[in-house]
């Protein structure tokens, strides 16, 4: 399954993933003791390794097929099949479709912060909680300071480097997300301890317990597990924040702003991104300059747009955030979110049609989202392409239709600008 990785070319509004695709059927039983692969789950394995010319999918199906008829649970090397052979998969979609940086669709991990947390000492898995589209994550709470335990996305990196063509962009769950879907048992409690006085600021105390829990992650655990990337080869790394903005306030910001700072401080030879979606982007841009580091940020617009064709701001709502950043100074690049990633309800303009319950934009709607936020920004050379998030609450049709769409639109915007 190996591949002879390529150098990564300069083209005009590079095409990239932007996170998670949702697991296969025969991905989650494969590795579960307690759930049997059905005919259905085959058929899809053999679909998909035909269409998207997976490398050796014969043997998957045919282990699947095996697997179907036993009733022992898989072994852990049987496990570790199932799950490399999910990462072959998804590497073999984006590289079908002509993506310019790719990751592994999450295929390895648990979940964005489950997975993290998991492998940092000092955190507590508890229950799971609702995220959205009736998906779900673990919450944990932190119980003794964080510390970097062994190396966390090293192992899959050094597999997705030998097996992808393109250029790699590695997903890590940011800091500030992490605290805010945490429960901070051990700095609240110690910041408790600390107040002699019985009438003490509840609010301060809690924000600097916040702030101490903060600050700690990003020097004991997160800054090791970079540090290990790049010393291996790693080049460029996302920064998932979804949980900023939620708490709208100058100094949540400020945090958010300093655990960054502090995560990305020093790194050479290494590209950091943010990809954050669904969220106050005018509170965003405020602070987007105070990112040193940051090179792009990775934002979600179709959700708020038209589904119409056009390239002025009445067809084009959803882009006129742009020009926040453009008001505060921001002159990094920006991660252009061109299609919905989420259930759709309503009518389509011109420029889409509704597939169940996704809207399916045409190659000339995300042209024009291009365009305009291009108009917008003077400077293409500022966009990448991506979807507004990861596609892993659509199905692999759904998510592969959405990526085709992008690829095919992005290339009539450069023909128009070329």
């Amino acid at each position: 399954m190996s591949k002879q990785a390529k150098t990564p070319m300069t083209v005009i509004f590079p095409l990239q993933e932007i996170g998670s695709i949702a697991k296969p059927g025969w991905r989650v039983k494969g590795v579960s003791n307690d759930s049997r692969i059905s005919e259905k789950d085959i058929e899809e394995a053999e679909f998909w390794g035909k269409k998207l010319k997976v490398p050796d999918y014969q043997k998957l199906v045919s282990f699947l097929k095996e697997r179907s008829k036993s009733t022992t649970p898989p072994s852990q090397q049987e496990k570790e099949m199932i799950r490399d052979f999910s990462v072959v998969y998804v590497l073999s979609m984006f590289e079908k479709v002509g993506l310019d940086r790719v990751y592994s669709g999450e295929q390895w991990r648990v979940e964005m912060y489950e997975h993290l947390v998991r492998n940092i000492q000092g955190f507590k898995l508890l229950g799971s909680v609702h995220s959205f589209d009736f998906k779900y994550f673990t919450k944990g709470a932190i119980i003794s300071p964080p510390a970097f335990e062994h190396p966390i996305h090293l192992e899959e990196f050094e597999f997705v480097k030998s097996h992808a063509r393109d250029e790699i962009k590695i997903p890590l769950t940011g800091p500030y997300t992490v605290v805010d879907w945490s429960f901070n048992e051990f700095y609240e409690t110690k910041a408790r301890e600390k107040k002699s006085s019985k009438r003490i600021d509840l609010r301060k105390t809690y924000f600097e317990a916040r702030r101490n829990f903060i600050l700690d992650l990003v020097k004991s655990a997160l800054r090791p597990e970079i540090e290990l990337l790049i010393k291996n080869g790693a080049k460029w790394i996302q920064i998932d924040e979804p949980a900023i903005t939620t708490r709208p306030d100058d100094e949540e910001m400020e945090l958010f702003v300093d655990a960054i700072n502090a995560l990305t401080a020093g790194f050479n030879g290494c590209t950091f991104s943010l990809h954050n979606c669904y969220s106050d982007y005018k509170l965003l841009a405020k602070y987007s300059v105070a990112l040193k580091d940051i090179s792009q940020l990775a934002l979600e617009f179709a959700n708020r747009d038209s589904t119409n064709l056009g390239v002025d701001k009445k067809t084009r709502p959803g882009y006129l955030d742009l020009k926040y950043f453009e008001k505060e100074g921001y002159e990094g690049g920006f991660g252009l979110g061109v299609t919905h990633v989420h259930d759709y309800s309503g009518s389509p303009g011109n420029g889409a049609t509704v597939d169940g319950r996704n809207v399916i934009e045409s190659p000339k709607l995300v042209r024009d989202r291009i365009l305009f936020a291009q108009k917008l920004l003077g400077d293409p050379s500022r966009i990448s392409v991506n979807p507004d998030c990861g596609l892993r609450t659509r199905n692999w049709e759904i998510a592969f239709k959405k990526l085709e769409v992008m690829k095919e639109g992005t290339e009539l915007a450069r023909k128009k600008i070329a």
